[in-house]
């Protein structure tokens, strides 16, 4: 698989084959798909070999910001220290109990999946993201572990969100923005393909329900739940009896293998059934308002 107008292209010599990539400026091949623990590795080192000849740059990969279980290799050598190169110090970051709470840089990965790059005077990214703009950054500086850095969230199935940072090796450098705007692409594609082996290879979800098919009433009931609405005010939305509505929160929690309605909100939520419960969408604006060229 090629990426038209990149210096780096995928390829696949055959099946079975182990997925390399081809860096056409140096003429080399580096591995870049993980199929297994052993795999893990490699990957780490070739993730690591790319920021620093595009950036100069230290990489902080964390496969599940909600753990504090750090990434580790098939012999369990943490890859923080063993690949990436962080100091042995008590001041380890993935150590850290509460770094996913206080953190700005994993705040942020809540609210944008596009890659971003932050220091202690803003997060910037690609479009606006006005969520970002209310994030407390006055204890940047303490949080993290440079003074600028490019941040790649990676949002991936059942709600799991990892997070890989790049830093300067020089913690001179406090804008990296030129650098953004170069290498962005480049390290957003490596990150994910990274995070997502690294999952597949190390997680197992046996709480997940296999085959799930929810009804259109069933997804009603739950994404109405999922906004706090009982089971009164369900019914009256949907035009229904509250037995009914009961019946359907009932049935979908079966199928999830969900104990209460809480939970059945929660597995329905990460499957996707429930889409954005939080958004809106925005009306348009008046014609007056409206440029002329638009009428």
């Amino acid at each position: 698989m090629e990426r038209t107008g990149d210096t780096l292209a995928a390829c696949k010599a055959g099946i079975g084959e182990k997925i390399i990539e081809s860096d056409i400026r140096a003429g080399r091949q580096i591995p870049i798909s993980i199929r297994s623990a052993a795999d893990i590795r490699p990957a780490a080192e070739a993730l690591r070999d790319i920021a620093r000849e595009l950036g100069n740059f230290r990489v902080a990969a964390c496969a599940n910001i909600a753990s504090k279980t750090p990434m580790r290799d098939a012999e369990g050598e943490i890859l923080a220290s063993s690949i990436f190169g962080w100091p042995g110090s008590k001041d380890q970051w993935w150590k850290k109990p509460l770094l996913a709470l206080s953190s700005p840089l994993t705040f942020a990965c809540r609210y944008e999946n596009e890659p971003f790059w932050a220091n202690s005077a803003g997060i910037y990214t690609r479009a606006p993201n006005p969520l970002l703009d209310q994030i407390d950054l006055s204890l940047f500086d303490d949080e993290v572990n440079a003074k600028a850095v490019i941040v790649v969230p990676v949002h991936m199935a059942f709600g799991q969100i990892a997070a890989v940072s790049f830093s300067p090796m020089n913690d001179c450098r406090d804008n990296l923005a030129k650098e953004f705007e170069a290498y962005s692409d480049q390290l957003e594609y490596h990150s994910r393909r990274f995070v997502n082996g690294y999952t597949r290879v190390t997680s197992q979800r046996p709480w997940i329900p296999k085959n799930c098919r929810l009804s259109k009433r069933e997804v009603e009931c739950l994404r109405w739940a999922a906004v706090g609405k009982t089971d009164v005010e369900i019914a009256l939305i949907l035009s229904r009896s509250c037995a009914t509505v009961r019946f359907h929160i009932h049935n979908a929690a079966i199928k999830l293998e969900a104990v209460n309605r809480s939970q059945a909100v929660f597995k329905a939520t990460q499957l996707g059934y429930l889409g954005n419960v939080a958004a809106t969408t925005a009306a348009p604006p008046p014609e007056s308002e409206m440029p002329s060229a638009a009428r």
